[in-house]
This record gives structure tokens, sequence and C-alpha cells, in this order.
């Protein structure tokens, strides 16, 4: 058989499609570790400044790359927060749904939700920072997507709060507004542990948290909804 037969053109076309599929995987593996970094190395920077003050080249330079590489990843600095915003919420829900599926202690519901909420605080530190500080900012393209963030989590755990005995029969309105208080104390708790490294600090946030908590539960149990 000659180098011309088709088996042998068969053969040769196989290896070629593999070694495509090679180089596309390895484009495909190295355009997202480019990104990853972009996203790191904005989230980096962010920890002593805001994102209004945060410039694309400052970015691409802490990333190691071009200003001009910062455009096939993302078409703007804008498009950049508002991945940041996904991926510092996207640490929240799946908090939240942690939670759902069994995390909690069910013979100590705050205490637990409180502990889930500070270990994960301290794990990703850095988007609760971004969301604290820019939820308030200046850009206004930010500022609303984190309000609509924070409106679809409290939507969300209006319906998990629904499924709780005594809860069951209130209204809508009444349960999005306990989700609400639930989801900003919970951003509250987060944002006083930006600084808060020392042990005995945490400890204490802690504790107060506990305590609001109960208030609340407190306020809920004498609630009588319409």
């Amino acid at each position: 058989m000659n180098s011309r037969t088709p088996s042998s053109r068969s053969g040769r076309s196989s290896r070629s499609r593999s070694r495509d599929s090679d180089e596309r995987l390895s484009r495909e593996e190295r355009k997202e570790a480019t990104r990853r970094a972009i996203v790191a190395a904005a989230l980096h920077l962010l920890a002593e400044q805001s994102f209004s003050a945060l410039s694309l080249r400052e970015v691409t330079r802490e990333a190691g790359i071009s200003p001009a590489a910062f455009y096939r990843h993302f078409e703007s600095m804008e498009a950049l927060g508002l991945v940041l915003i996904d991926e510092s919420f996207r640490t929240l829900r799946d908090m939240l749904r942690g939670a759902r599926a069994g995390k909690l202690d069910p013979t100590r519901v705050i205490e637990s939700s409180v502990d889930i909420l500070v270990d994960g605080v301290q794990a990703r530190r850095e988007h609760w920072r971004f969301i604290g500080r820019e939820r308030f900012s200046g850009v206004t393209v930010l500022r609303y997507a984190i309000r609509t963030e924070i409106r679809l989590i409290t939507s969300e755990l209006a319906i998990d709060l629904a499924r709780f005995p005594g809860l069951n029969t209130w209204s809508t309105e009444d349960l999005n507004i306990l989700a609400g208080v639930f989801v900003n104390s919970m951003i509250v708790i987060a944002e006083s542990l930006e600084d808060a490294t020392d042990p005995a600090a945490v400890a204490e946030i802690k504790r107060i948290a506990v305590k609001q908590l109960r208030m609340i539960t407190i306020g809920v149990a004498g609630w009588r909804s319409s």
C-alpha cells in the first residue's frame, strides 16, 4: 500500500483533526486564563480604590497584558464591572443554596446561618468588599446591577421563607419585606467583616449578628400578615 491510498490519507486527516482540536482547546484555555487574570487583577486593585477610579491601563498592567488585549475579553470597563458583580453575587447565591441544601444546623439555625455567612465572607473577602463599596458608588450601571441582584436574591429567599411553618400564610408582600430585612442584614454583617482579621473582632461581630437576627425573629413571631 503506497502513501496515496485512502487509508493513509484518512489517517493523516484524523491526526490533523486531532491536532486542530488540541490547538482550539489550548486557545480556549489560554483565552479563559487571560480573562481570569483580568478579573483577578481588577479585584486586587479594587481592594484599595473604587471602580470609578480604576483605569483600564492599571488593570492590564496588573494582569500582565496589553490594553489592546483587554478588548478581546471585555468591550469596556463597565462590562468588566458587570462581570465582577455577577461573580461576587454568585458567591452569595452559592452560600444561600448551600444553606438550603442542608448545611444549616437545625438545632441552631441562627448561629449556623451566621457561621456560614462569616465563613463565606472570609473566603471571598474581595467580592464582598467590592459589593459593599460599589452599591453606593458613582458608577450608575454598577449601582443598578447590584440593586437588581439584591432584588433577585431577596425574591429567592422570600420563596424559601414561605416554606417555614407560620410563614406559609404570609402575603407575598410581607414575605418579600422580611426577606429584604434578612438580606440587608447579611450585607451589613459582611461589610462589618471587611477589615476584621483579629479572631476576637470576628467573634464580636458574630455575637452581635446573632443578637440582631434573634431580634428580627422575635418580631416575626409577633407579626400578623394581612
